[in-house]
């Protein structure tokens, strides 16, 4: 048995300098607290990621963010989809896609006028910041607040992942201050504890301050509009109070219970602080969407408790992998990625909806979620024992699945077509590359597949049950949109691979989607025949005929039109062996020679951070071990993994990359665990004695 608690404690997080880019969250997967320094939001513009990317440095948000808050902007226009449609042609006649977008919208630049209502539906709806909780710190009776981190002294703080606790103390004024910060598993609530001798003399108080919403790319909050929303406080008698948050039409509220002192409105509007009159000051903080329905009061170790208990059967519940033993000298960086990816993965990727890319820290894509990176989130839960985790996101496909058939009859097909950058209405997202990708739409397929295989065998049932309709709708749009030329079935133009910079008007036949096709009418006909029902004799007929794979010189192209290679972005023609699992359309030795060319020769600063991962799995599947974990830790700016686990992409824009993480996790599980008829246990590791593995409870892939 692996000794779990000393193996999750020894990454346990701690930092003893502030830094803009370091940034720790408490949280349950739908609702996120992220703390600067002090264990709070005490310097919000030391954070501020809008002055960072005008800077050209990296810098994180300390933002309050939900799965359930969510703003759109006034829309005098009126402005809907069909305001951002073009027509292509297509075999089967014109099909009309929202592409109608352009990057200055996200860029600052000036906005063509048919670009307009396209840059309008890709801001709206945004994730919303639901407030800043911090500390007002002054250095003497009548000062102003610090508004900047160099003013503490002996800053440290640690994340204590077994309990999800986050301690933090530094100096100020000669005084100690102790914070320990603490998020409910079950409810949008955080709590606070702060000691100090400050808080007694009137020097140290929490300041709560509310900003109207941002349709910025990666903003969450505007600070200079304090006439667009209204925060209204209201009295719930001894140490307890309400406040109403209204901006345009979202509405929501927090409620806010302390141990004693006293709550006012500032002189500032949207500010609120409470003062205290004793050393230890306890806040609990919970959020709302409808203050009829808000949580309770509770106590700081209520919360506490709850939140220790919660990690506790999270870190003892599911699988584990230990490197201890290892000689090789990565082996402790890949064993602290592992373990800051699950708790990341978990308190970002976990809830209700797919993750956004950033989680639940900033709002890359006004904080939508991108569904083709659904798989790179949380396929993991599955694989990792922790299947309940994935489950979560799974219903709202269902929430959806009208408004996705009605895009596929749009377009002239049957079934369902998943949209790829959308929020939580379902409501797809103009762009000129989003609105033309096809690999989300197995994604389904696949999740739900290995969702099966973590099942108990008991509980499989009610989940094809659930499911089935979901399944079928996918697998008919998947049928409905090849093209059938001279007896075999291609994905047809326009199409937008993964690897994102072709010209959708003329590619064809990507080589990772050609395989994922297979693959997903595969998951479909076996779910039919859960069901009792025959193998569909369609889908059947198309993946007897799917045309191959691409090739020259022996090694896949990414497409089987011209350019046919562009060596930049994703190398994602890598995925049709390696997260696909082996099919009859690709051969190993030919993608082996096609991983050996690409990590040969590729521009790595233009990869992404789940690239690292396909690449150990595709090494994984066909035997070369030594490339996988090569490919998997290689030392590149885009694979790397700061101290708080964080995959920082492109400065202030992209700070942090839960795709990545999960990636990661996913790679690992597969390298570890292996698939059904692998031949070695852990046959993604090298047997030349440099990796001692230990694992338990990891499911094994298909």
């Amino acid at each position: 048995m692996i000794d779990r608690e000393s193996l999750v404690r020894r990454h346990s997080v701690e930092i003893t300098r502030p830094d803009p880019a370091h940034v720790l969250t408490v949280g349950n997967g739908d609702f996120a607290y992220t703390a600067d320094i002090t264990g709070m939001q005490t310097f919000v513009s030391y954070h501020d990621q809008a002055t960072a990317f005008a800077e050209q440095r990296l810098a994180v948000h300390n933002a309050t963010m939900s799965n359930w808050g969510w703003h759109s902007m006034p829309n005098p226009d009126g402005f809907v989809l069909d305001d951002a449609m073009t027509t292509y042609e297509t075999a089967r006649g014109p099909v009309q896609y929202p592409d109608k977008f352009d990057m200055s919208a996200i860029t600052g630049g000036e906005i063509a006028e048919e670009f307009r209502a396209g840059a309008w539906l890709n801001a709206n709806p945004q994730r919303i910041d639901l407030g800043r909780i911090g500390l007002q710190l002054c250095s003497a009776p009548g000062a102003e607040p610090e508004t900047h981190p160099e003013a503490l002294a002996d800053p440290r703080q640690r994340l204590d992942l077994w309990t999800g606790t986050l301690t933090s103390t530094f100096e100020y004024a000669g005084q100690e201050v102790r914070v320990t910060t603490v998020a409910d598993p079950h409810h949008a609530r955080v709590a606070f504890r702060i000691e100090s001798e400050l808080v007694a003399s009137g020097l140290a108080a929490v300041v709560l301050k509310f900003p109207y919403a941002s349709d910025g790319f990666f903003q969450t909050s505007d600070w200079t509009s304090p006439e667009q929303h209204t925060s209204t406080l209201e009295p719930l008698g001894e140490g307890a109070a309400r406040i109403r948050r209204v901006l345009d039409d979202t509405n929501y509220a927090v409620r806010l219970d302390w141990t004693e002192g006293a709550l006012s409105a500032a002189e500032e509007p949207h500010e609120f602080v409470l003062t205290g009159s004793a050393h230890t000051l306890e806040l609990v903080a919970g959020f709302s969407p409808d203050p009829d329905d808000e949580p309770g009061r509770t106590s700081f170790s209520a919360v506490a408790d709850a939140a220790a208990s919660w990690w506790r059967d999270f870190w003892t519940s599911g699988a584990a992998v230990d490197f201890t033993g290892s000689t090789d000298p990565r082996a402790a960086e890949l064993e602290r990625r592992v373990v800051l990816s699950q708790y990341l993965t978990a308190v970002h990727g976990s809830g209700k909806l797919p993750p956004q890319e950033t989680g639940l820290v900033a709002n890359s894509w006004g904080g939508k979620f991108h569904l083709e990176m659904h798989w790179w989130h949380a396929a993991h839960f599955a694989t990792w024992g922790r299947p309940e985790l994935l489950e979560r996101s799974m219903d709202w496909y269902l929430s959806i699945l009208d408004s996705a058939r009605a895009t596929a009859r749009r377009q002239s097909y049957e079934g369902a077509r998943w949209p790829k950058h959308v929020g939580p209405d379902g409501r797809e997202s103009p762009s000129d590359i989003g609105a033309l990708l096809i690999w989300q739409q197995p994604h389904p397929l696949y999740l739900l597949e290995l969702l099966h295989r973590a099942r108990p065998e008991d509980k499989r049932p009610e989940l094809v049950a659930r499911f089935a309709e979901l399944v079928e709708e996918t697998a008919r749009f998947m049928a409905s949109f090849v093209d059938e030329r001279d007896g075999a079935f291609h994905l047809p133009a326009p199409v937008m691979p993964a690897q994102e910079f072709y010209d959708a008007r003329t590619t064809e036949d990507p080589t990772f989607e050609l395989a994922y096709w297979w693959w997903g009418l595969e998951i479909a006909q076996t779910w039919r025949e859960r069901l009792g029902q025959e193998r569909d004799k369609r889908w059947q007929q198309i993946q007897d005929n799917l045309a191959a794979p691409h090739q020259r010189d022996s090694r896949y192209t990414a497409v089987a039109t011209e350019p046919f290679l562009r060596r930049d972005d994703h190398p994602s023609l890598l995925c049709a062996l390696g997260v696909v699992p082996a099919g009859p359309i690709v051969a190993a030795d030919v993608m082996e020679a096609t991983l050996v060319d690409v990590l040969g020769d590729w521009k790595w600063d233009s990869a992404w951070g789940w690239d690292f991962p396909v690449m150990a799995m595709t090494a994984t599947r066909v035997g070369r071990p030594d490339l996988a974990v090569d490919a998997l830790l290689m030392d590149t700016p885009k694979n790397a993994y700061s101290v708080v686990g964080h995959n920082p992409q492109i400065g202030a824009l992209l700070p942090l990359y839960n795709p990545a993480n999960g990636g990661l996790l996913a790679a690992v599980s597969l390298m570890v665990a292996g698939w059904d008829g692998a031949d070695a246990d852990c046959p993604g590791f090298p047997r030349d004695g440099g990796w001692q593995v230990r694992h338990e409870g990891l499911t094994v892939w298909p």
